[in-house]
């Protein structure tokens, strides 16, 4: 199965960096064929997509609040995408989640896959 673990998260001041990573913790099945992407959550408010990925290391995508901020990046020898956060603000403050499938989408509701529990992000100013 596949079983997303999220990592990375914290408390960091605004201006800073932080990197998320989600690792595929499941013992028999690998999520390098699928396209990976990394979601938030802020209190209050719905779910959205930050970035996603496609399999093989492309397809790179991006909500427009975070390009050329963050940088989404996977290792598929290591199972694990990455998200780097640069140049964080106040408002990317939430919970982040990642998320694997084959079928992706980046309406949080249409994933058709698996979630990982999220890992908390806070910027203070």
């Amino acid at each position: 199965s596949v079983q997303l673990v999220e990592s990375g998260g914290g408390s960091v001041q605004a201006g800073g960096s932080l990197t998320l990573a989600c690792v595929n913790s499941g013992k028999q099945y690998s999520a390098y064929a699928m396209t990976m992407g990394w979601f938030r959550q802020a209190p209050g408010k719905e779910r959205e997509v930050v970035a996603r990925i496609y399999s093989g290391g492309g397809g790179a995508y991006y909500a427009d609040s975070v390009k050329g901020r963050f940088t989404i990046s996977r290792s598929n020898a290591e199972n694990t995408v990455y998200l780097q956060m640069n140049s964080l603000e106040p408002e990317d403050t939430a919970m982040y989640y990642c998320a694997a499938s084959h079928i992706f989408s980046c309406v949080p509701r249409r994933v058709q896959g698996y979630w990982g529990q999220g890992t908390q992000v806070t910027v203070v100013s």
